[in-house]
């Protein structure tokens, strides 16, 4: 018994092993792979190295959420490993959309390449609204989701010291903790693009090792028998097509963040290579790594246990590690989703100067501040929209939310990509994924955003379909029929003098 168990810490410890190797060769590919030039200066442009990253800390935040809509455990893990497959497929489409329109900015840029050319007025409604969702909505709730999850992590090494406090005030505290840790995250994003490098990659460190304590941990409370709550993993599979998609919303939006090497195509060195290499070594790994810390969850914890514990990785750290290591996973998982709320405002900035641009939001959120050179503006407007978002929802309801949004968006840069194959069919592709996959990604997409509205018809379903047409009245208003307001000038040049920003193409 003695020599099978050291074997089995043996094969454990190898497979550790095996994770820290590729992560740190895919950290070392991405961050050579994608040097972008932020177009944050007025005459010239800063060089910084931005990695295509996941959302780390969406392992932290969402497995609650999965295995509750799942109902049993063998199910759930079936639900990590087709999102992880799913996010592939779509990762290889975006590849090749990567290709043929080799500008950043990702779905925006896709849906004006591929939507505008078929129709003068409607043509560019998917690019508008698609800029106008996620500037004002989805990131801003994306923030507030990891923010929230950071403050509720951060307690928990005081919890003995909080006890006597009634929920009441805990819910308070924590909301008050999140809303001082978006300020300090947009006090880096205001102050210097060179902080905000250094900070973003003392985190990505701080996610690494904080899955790797949980998969470690879990490998020698397998290893010393613990298998009891394995062995009946289907028992109270859901049957209904609601939770199904909604266990897939929670699981997808960990997986989120495959589309990051695709914003910034055109700083990507060799993007053709680049872009594809990159995606074809981080998903698989992050799948491995997702559906193997779900697994040790779930070999500690009963589905009662993870389902009511607010922060499952802490109560699992109390139940499997020694008492004088278990701080460490709530410290590992509050700096994890610190860096990715860091990194998600930090990225819509540059969603904000492409648009800009085209004039899809005010253009003085493309402006560039005169001194540090970051785009104050969009980042002090992203914090105020954070913390409304943070007041309003919580953890569950946000995500279910901000993945409905998303998902119909990764379903229209599918259909971009089928339309794209007939209006340029002699477009450069040095990778055609296979058309099946598209189409198959597409019809996911459809499921994920028609089912829930359908079998569990929620207010916010229907409050991101009224914003949605509330944008195409803007985009006739303001964009197509280009109505211009004293009052949207004197507000614009209010917001200049407010965050000292100009605009990046001036000379003065």
């Amino acid at each position: 018994m003695n020599i099978r168990l050291l074997l089995s810490l043996k094969f454990g410890l190898q497979f550790i092993n095996q994770i820290i190797f590729y992560t740190v060769k895919m950290v070392e590919i991405t961050n050579s792979v994608v040097t972008s030039e932020l177009f944050i200066s007025l005459r010239c442009t800063n060089r910084i190295k931005k990695k295509s990253s996941f959302k780390c800390s969406g392992i932290f935040v969402s497995p609650t959420s999965a295995l509750e809509r799942s109902g049993s455990v063998g199910f759930c893990l079936i639900v990590w490993t087709t999102c992880g497959v799913l996010s592939l497929l779509g990762a290889l489409a975006f590849a090749e959309l990567s290709t043929v329109v080799p500008r950043s900015g990702a779905e925006y840029a896709y849906f004006i390449e591929a939507f505008s050319p078929l129709h003068r007025y409607a043509g560019q409604i998917p690019a508008f609204i698609c800029s106008w969702v996620y500037v004002l909505l989805l990131r801003p709730a994306e923030v507030a989701v990891v923010m929230l999850t950071f403050a509720e992590y951060s307690v928990q090494p005081f919890s003995g010291y909080l006890s006597n406090l009634p929920e009441e005030s805990m819910l308070k505290l924590k909301k008050l903790i999140a809303i001082l840790a978006l300020g300090l995250i947009t006090y880096i994003n205001l102050t210097s693009v060179k902080l905000y490098v250094k900070v973003q990659n003392i985190f990505t460190v701080c996610k690494v090792v904080a899955c790797i304590f949980v998969i470690s941990g879990g490998i020698w409370w397998l290893c010393t028998g613990h298998t009891e709550l394995l062995k009946k993993p289907f028992d109270g599979t859901t049957d209904s097509p609601g939770n199904v998609a909604l266990a897939f919303y929670s699981g997808l939006w960990a997986y989120d963040g495959w589309t990051s090497a695709a914003i910034v195509t055109e700083e990507i060195q060799k993007p053709e290579v680049n872009i594809l290499r990159s995606i074809l070594i981080a998903v698989p790994l992050i799948t491995v790594l997702y559906v193997s810390m779900n697994l040790m969850y779930m070999a500690a914890l009963t589905i009662p246990e993870m389902v009511s514990a607010p922060a499952v990785a802490v109560l699992w750290a109390e139940k499997v590690l020694p008492s004088w290591l278990s701080f460490v996973i709530p410290v590992g998982v509050a700096l994890s989703t610190f860096g990715c709320s860091l990194s998600i405002q930090f990225g819509v900035s540059r969603l904000c100067y492409v648009a800009g641009s085209e004039g899809h939001v005010p253009r003085v959120f493309s402006y560039v501040h005169i001194a540090k050179m970051t785009p104050s503006a969009a980042v002090a407007f992203q914090g105020l929209l954070t913390l409304f978002c943070m007041l309003l929802g919580d953890i569950i309801a946000l995500i279910e939310f901000a993945s409905f949004l998303t998902w119909v968006f990764y379903g229209l840069a599918m259909l971009s990509l089928i339309i794209m194959r007939r209006t340029k069919p002699d477009a450069s592709r040095p990778y055609a994924v296979p058309i099946l996959i598209p189409w198959l990604v597409l019809l996911v997409s459809i499921f994920l955003a028609v089912t829930p509205i359908v079998h569990e018809p929620s207010p916010k379903y229907l409050f991101a379909l009224l914003f949605i047409l509330g944008g195409i009245a803007i985009y006739h208003t303001y964009v197509y029929k280009k109505v211009r307001s004293i009052l949207a000038m004197r507000i614009t040049y209010l917001i200049q003098a407010l965050c000292l920003v100009v605009a990046p193409d001036k000379e003065n």
